[in-house]
């Protein structure tokens, strides 16, 4: 039995996700909330795009935290499409963010990106 993403379908996800956005073919699910966390850190809206750039080709397989198998989006415009999360340090906001994404067609779907807190406090 194959427990799913495998290393190989979280490296061409990576790629997908990394074309994507230097293509700037990029979606964000909910803007208010995204932008709110953009702030948390200590990044403009506007610098969204220059962080995926930045962040998501340092991504490997094993910085992926999400479910096996991944679990599908509710959300009407991605419903159905499985969502990918991951955790990873950035220099540019000088600490570990938590992002989960959706790749449909040739685009990425933004769904949550903030700093991501360790248990007993931030790391």
């Amino acid at each position: 039995m194959v427990i799913r993403p495998t290393h190989k379908e979280l490296t061409n996800k990576i790629k997908q996700a990394v074309k994507a956005v230097s293509e700037d073919r990029i979606f964000i699910l909910d803007p208010e909330i995204i932008a709110k966390d953009c702030l948390e850190l200590g990044l403009q809206i506007s610098d969204l795009s220059d962080f995926l750039i930045d962040a998501i080709p340092r991504l490997s397989p094993n910085d992926y935290i999400g479910h096996h198998p991944p679990e599908k989006s509710y959300e009407k415009r991605i419903k159905d499409f499985e969502l990918f999360a991951f955790k990873a340090y950035s220099e540019m906001v000088g600490c570990n963010f938590y992002l989960k994404l959706a790749l449909v067609e040739d685009f990425i779907w933004i769904v949550s990106l903030h700093e991501f807190e360790t248990k007993g406090g931030k790391s």
